[in-house]
């Protein structure tokens, strides 16, 4: 195959299903930084592999699919599963095409990887007709290429930069957000030089978290609403001014909030929100530069000043309120004693990989992290269904290039059933995931094995059932043992303990604790802002698995 030596390779079959194996690529392609290869059959397995496509576009993340495709010579004659695969996926990649010849497939696969890793990262994809598998050409045809050399470094120009610490300096309540683009572009040692040296105020996004460690004294995630909505200068370290973080706009920020903003990608600059500064360039590199602007002329933002005063009360009032709810003795357990018992047994350099409703929003305020690009999670795009091939690509990468790190992976219940039956992978490949389904017997929500009963006294369930409810206190560790993996059911704080314990004593099984809670249970009390109508109109539809605030 001409493209062993370009990519890391995940075959399609060794999952139970295209979308998962291209979520499990991407993932590859974000935590490598070359770009996973999904394979996948011709229409309806291409079809499903859109969806991990897309996701992988709206990340940045470096993929390749190669799919089939029917014969050249059936088209328009309705061939076994045609379909434009081509033009289809062309919204969901940076480039698609399909080879003119056999001869061209080293060139297209060379320009497909190149594409995938140049400038913002994304998917990339090449369509291969049944008849070329059967073709027979001279092989002194063919051209082959050499590999595409690393990704360009690109820095921002020096004026802007200048510019860009002449504001930092001047900034009465400065913050910097860490992005996970500053993840992927291995910016952790110039970023945390930056934070320590100039004793900034750093927020992380989801998956920027470990970029400079969860547990530093100047992240203040525990702070975030107030950090956000009182900052006067915010620099964005490869994140995105989208959802995730407001748009950038009133009234979780300032209305005269200045931002500096680090990207790759210059379409990214400027959007929802005017910036002070745009310094566009390799963000490892962008860094530096700010750095070197800070080594000539000494600064450091006053560690005792009224902002960082503001912080350190807010931080140490919200983690008082979440040790609270986690002290708390009552059964069922609460989301809040789950995570604080998890985290007290994980190792520090585990993958943490998370979906779900409360389970992944409450779950990332609670579950640190310390590496980069080892947590994992639903992304930009609000995947739902991503966590176990995402759990099968970490276990991967660590069985190359760290043997014995264990992957997490933190599902709820409702995301579990998404991709459960890739158990069965996990299983067959003996690989060291441990699972975790923090089971409240439904979607956002659910109802105890009583309601349950009651409901159905007099009718049926597909009647009186609340459509968000899922089936009660349903034994998922089961389905782990069906495979011969290890399973283990936990009600009380006591024997989540316990299994944790067991679970990672044993390396030579992965294994599934399924952690029964409160059915009503959520996330403490937030502060909410006024929603835009489209806002609410898509909270209405469905976006109960991120709750307001919760990134």
């Amino acid at each position: 195959m001409l493209f062993l030596h370009y990519t890391s390779i995940l075959l399609s079959w060794c999952v139970r299903g295209a979308e998962r194996a291209c979520y499990a690529a991407s993932a590859v392609g974000y935590l490598t930084g070359r770009p996973g290869v999904c394979l996948v059959v011709s229409g309806p397995g291409l079809i499903h592999a859109l969806g991990g496509m897309a996701n992988a576009n709206m990340n940045c993340w470096p993929l390749i699919v190669i799919g089939g495709s029917s014969e050249r010579n059936q088209e328009t004659m309705g061939a076994f599963q045609e379909f434009p695969q081509v033009e289809a996926c062309r919204p969901y990649s940076k480039f698609s095409v399909r080879p003119s010849s056999i001869e061209a497939i080293p060139t297209v696969i060379e320009k497909a990887v190149r594409s995938s890793i140049y400038g913002r990262p994304g998917a990339c994809y090449v369509d291969i007709p049944a008849d070329f598998v059967t073709l027979q050409v001279n092989v002194d045809s063919i051209k082959y290429k050499e590999c595409c050399m690393p990704p360009p470094v690109s820095m921002a120009e020096t004026s802007a930069v200048c510019m860009a610490a002449s504001i930092i300096r001047n900034a009465k309540q400065p913050l910097l957000i860490i992005g996970k683009g500053a993840a992927y572009a291995h910016a952790e040692e110039s970023i945390r030089k930056l934070v320590e040296q100039c004793k900034l105020p750093f927020l992380p996004t989801p998956m920027g978290k470990g970029v400079v460690p969860d547990n530093h004294p100047n992240c203040v995630s525990a702070a975030r609403s107030r950090a956000l909505q009182f900052a006067d200068v915010i620099v964005l370290f490869g994140a995105r001014l989208n959802w995730i973080l407001h748009f950038g706009l009133p009234p979780r920020y300032q209305p005269d909030v200045k931002f500096i903003q680090v990207d790759i990608c210059a379409e990214e600059l400027g959007n929802n929100v005017r910036p002070a500064v745009t310094l566009l360039g390799d963000i490892n590199a962008v860094t530096k530069q700010l750095l070197e602007q800070f080594d000539k002329t000494p600064w450091q933002y006053p560690p005792e000043s009224k902002w960082w005063n503001t912080l350190r009360e807010k931080m140490k009032s919200n983690d008082a309120a979440s040790k609270e709810l986690a002290s708390k003795k009552s059964l069922p357990m609460n989301y809040y004693t789950v995570f604080y018992h998890i985290q007290e047994q994980l190792p520090r350099d585990c993958f943490v990989v998370s979906e779900g409703a409360n389970t992944m929003d409450i779950g990332r305020t609670v579950l640190q992290n310390y590496l980069p690009r080892h947590r994992l999670d639903a992304g930009t795009f609000g995947t739902m269904g991503v966590g176990l091939g995402f759990a099968i690509a970490a276990a991967l990468v660590a069985k190359d290039r760290n043997p014995g790190k264990r992957v997490i992976c933190v599902e709820g219940d409702s995301a579990f059933g998404f991709s459960g039956m890739e158990v069965e992978t996990i299983c067959r490949y003996n690989l060291p995931i441990i699972l975790l389904v923090v089971n409240n017997n439904g979607i956002y929500h659910g109802v105890d094995k009583d309601s349950w009963k009651e409901m159905l006294k007099c009718q049926d369930a597909t009647t009186v059932a609340p459509p968000m409810c899922l089936l009660p206190d349903s034994h998922y560790e089961q389905v782990m043992a069906a495979f011969g993996g290890k399973g283990y059911f936990a009600q009380t704080p006591e024997e989540l303990q316990k299994s944790l314990r067991q679970t990672l004593e044993d390396t030579t099984k992965p294994s599934l604790i399924n952690i029964m809670i409160e059915p009503q249970g959520t996330r403490k009390a937030q502060w909410h802002w006024p929603l835009l109508p489209e806002q609410f109109s898509m909270i209405l539809v469905g976006m109960h698995y991120f709750p307001s605030g919760c990134y």
